[in-house]
């Protein structure tokens, strides 16, 4: 049995490197969005370029003149094109609409060579040299670090970088792999298993054990609108504003169900692209306590999704 999980730290930065990983991630983005766009053919998914060695012959050299990144950013930049337009590739052939992946979130791959651990920090490659950010653990024992990155029994694979807006804080999501031959060996049924751990949270809405993650903000847009809708026709107090209340409950309930049922479906292609054949979810006993910001919205997203993928 492989099992993949991701332990999400929050990131000290040193105010003078900031600027640093804010043009690093400007940079990343702009080396996988030029692969995205080498990859991608609107007039088949037979033209779509799906071998990682294809994008990095034909575009790594341009880039690194292009950009000031390190070698090991950049190759992760277009392997990152490259699945996007694999997991695009395998709708399509679904028959399912697809269009040329593109990428605006701040987001950043590291792997092994462009991020070195210590105990407590962690030091990443940027467009200036090398920063060293310090880790704010929480004070409850065991953490997701504790047990997933400090155990001997997990691998580090490669990790995510991500920039919270909101907060104007950094996190590190750091993706580590268990291989149990004893369990893999003792059951017959199962066979081989890799599996793709799916962690929840407010901020990202799901991260899955590969990096990916599928953020929380327009969700909670759209439903402080329909909160902030459903306020303006209460206000009224008519049988008029009632039955306007009805039908905004019908719509705001269909539209969190397509939404999540999206997210459930990209969930489902990751486990494809990375070849997991089995999804393993948070458990969501007491989520409530372990995550104290989490509204009533984030609790039905998280219960709602894990019941859709496993329909799916």
């Amino acid at each position: 049995m492989e099992g993949r999980r991701t332990a999400p730290v929050k990131l000290v930065v040193p105010d003078e490197r900031r600027d640093d990983l804010h043009e690093s991630a400007r940079q990343f983005l702009h080396c996988a969005n030029r692969a995205a766009e080498f990859c991608w053919d609107e007039r088949s998914y037979t033209n779509c370029v799906t071998a990682n060695s294809t994008a990095r012959d034909a575009l790594y050299e341009e880039l690194r003149e292009e950009t000031e990144l390190t070698a090991n950013l950049v190759q992760e930049a277009i392997r990152r094109a490259v699945q996007a337009t694999k997991g695009c590739v395998e709708r399509w052939k679904q028959g399912k609409r697809v269009s040329q992946p593109e990428f605006t979130s701040w987001s950043m791959l590291y792997d092994k060579r462009s991020a070195t651990f210590y105990r407590n920090k962690v030091s990443l490659s940027t467009v200036n040299g090398r920063v060293e950010c310090e880790f704010e653990l929480p004070a409850d024992s065991p953490t997701p670090y504790e047990r997933y990155v400090l155990s001997d029994e997990y691998e580090f694979r490669a990790s995510t970088l991500q920039y919270d807006k909101a907060t104007d804080e950094f996190y590190f999501h750091i993706t580590t792999r268990k291989d149990d031959d004893d369990e893999s060996e003792g059951s017959a049924d199962t066979g081989h298993q890799t599996v793709l751990g799916i962690d929840l949270g407010v901020n990202s809405l799901a991260v899955a054990s590969t990096g990916t993650f599928w953020q929380g903000d327009e969700y909670d847009h759209w439903c402080r609108e329909f909160e902030k809708r459903r306020g303006e026709i209460q206000q009224r107090g008519t049988q008029a504003a009632h039955n306007a209340l009805l039908r905004l409950g019908k719509r705001e309930e269909a539209w969190r169900k397509q939404y999540i049922h999206t997210v459930a479906n990209e969930i489902v292609s990751e486990a494809v692209e990375h070849d997991c054949n089995l999804i393993v979810f948070e458990d969501l006993t007491d989520i409530r306590e372990r995550l104290p910001d989490a509204k009533w919205h984030h609790i039905w997203a998280f219960r709602r999704l894990s019941e859709y993928v496993e329909y799916k």
